[in-house]
């Protein structure tokens, strides 16, 4: 019984954070034609819109950064002491976002505080992650670890729902020059919210039985044992993370600035696919969670992988034949259902290749090296693969290569589980 509170808030905990940090850079993406606007102005939109993504993406490269420093900090002092150092230094990140004033206001030094926010937020955001997801691992059952680590995928859903609704409302509740004036800062003045509760949960929480047995047995990490040990697991962890970080950030947060720019729909329509696919990511990860603990992870993630893969072209082949709001719900709504095989066991999947005096810097390294140099820049590649080769259809090769990759990196993944918090309860009873 004593176990029941530590699990409940382990979960709220992990999620609250992490819905927080994709909150925001959901915000970010779906905000990316107005800000670009403001920010950075152009000639053209298509300079304005690379610049914007290139601000989106240079938070990604502070990701690897912040993954290993608060990574060995989350090893070492534990899952609580780098959750809230996490939750406070993103809250900054969207403060200087909501505050900061337009390039007609202050000049240069518009576009400098966007890109300082992002360079804090991807700081923080790279930490998250990996503690996060060990600190959900740690707290679960054995026999449920999947279950538990979907709830990682399932509150990024959460968060891009909630996103997506609150994108929805002001575009389509306020004029276009009410949105421009002060209304695309709302977003983020919302998300300001969650700071500060996320801050007080995670302050409250306790460290898991598998670190304090890790501690307690002097298993202290540090960045070469990580690598001399366990460079075949970063490895396949870094070539699994591939799909996830090219569908979420492409056809998820882009998809908003694809459907105007490319295909011309209304810029509020847009976000209805939006709310109906992660509603089905929100309820189905946690069903395919809690399938791959009874009939095993690699093989659902394998499956689903494979089956994305030979639909993703003919859905977008379909979509821009005739674009319409409601093709375009069907396609999200779709890819939804066939990637919520490989996000609900992706958390335990990548969580148990690492023992537990290293698993937040391994989850770390993998996860935001592979987001950083496939997830990160993904807007503005797809962005430049339009341009360059003028079909409507570029953003389907970038992330079928991403799913080709992550097919051989999870078929490449060992069987063995590490099972060091079931060992750990057995020493301290």
């Amino acid at each position: 019984m004593a176990g029941r509170p530590l699990n409940a808030r382990a979960v709220v905990a992990a999620v609250i954070g992490n819905a927080l940090e994709w909150y925001d850079f959901t915000v970010f993406g779906f905000m990316t034609v107005v800000i670009a606007r403001l920010f950075f102005p152009s000639e053209s939109d298509y300079s304005s819109i690379l610049l914007t993504t290139a601000t989106f993406g240079v938070a990604f490269v502070m990701r690897p950064v912040g993954g290993i420093v608060l990574g060995l900090y989350a090893d070492r002092a534990g899952r609580k002491a780098a959750l809230m150092l996490v939750i406070a230094m993103m809250t900054l990140g969207i403060l200087l976002l909501a505050i900061a004033p337009p390039y007609s206001a202050i000049g240069i030094g518009a576009p400098l505080i966007i890109v300082a926010a992002r360079l804090i937020q991807g700081f923080s955001a790279g930490g998250e992650f990996g503690s996060s997801t060990a600190l959900l691992i740690e707290a679960a059952p054995f026999s449920k670890r999947g279950f538990y680590g979907s709830f990682q995928m399932a509150s990024q859903a959460a968060a891009l729902l909630l996103g997506a609704v609150v994108g929805a409302a002001i575009s389509r509740g306020m004029s276009p020059q009410a949105l421009e004036s002060w209304g695309w800062r709302v977003p983020f003045i919302l998300g300001l919210v969650i700071g500060p509760v996320g801050l007080y949960i995670r302050r409250n929480m306790s460290d898991t039985e598998a670190f304090l047995h890790a501690r307690k047995t002097a298993q202290r990490a540090t960045l070469g044992e990580v690598f001399r040990g366990h460079s075949r697991e970063i490895l396949c962890g870094l070539g699994s993370v591939v799909a996830l970080t090219v569908t979420v950030y492409v056809l998820i947060a882009y998809l908003p600035t694809f459907a105007v720019k490319q295909l011309k729909l209304p810029f509020g329509q847009s976000f209805t696919a939006l709310i109906v696919g992660n509603l089905l990511l929100t309820v189905l990860c946690p069903v395919a969670g809690a399938w791959s603990d009874r009939i095993g992870r690699k093989g659902l993630t394998l499956w689903s992988l494979l089956i994305t893969l030979v639909l993703i072209y003919p859905l977008f082949a379909w979509l821009a034949a005739e674009p319409s709001v409601m093709r375009l719900v069907i396609v999200q709504s779709v890819l939804s259902i066939t990637l919520s095989g490989y996000y609900g066991p992706f958390g335990a999947l990548l969580a148990e290749l690492f023992p537990a005096h290293v698993r937040s810097t391994g989850l770390s390294l993998a996860y935001n090296i592979a987001v950083m140099i496939f997830g990160g820049f993904g807007q503005f590649i797809v962005t430049w693969l339009i341009r360059v080769t003028e079909s409507q259809l570029a953003p389907t090769f970038y992330v079928m290569g991403g799913l080709v990759i992550s097919l051989v990196s999870v078929a490449c993944i060992p069987a063995a589980r590490h099972a060091d918090v079931d060992e750990s309860r057995s020493v301290t009873r």
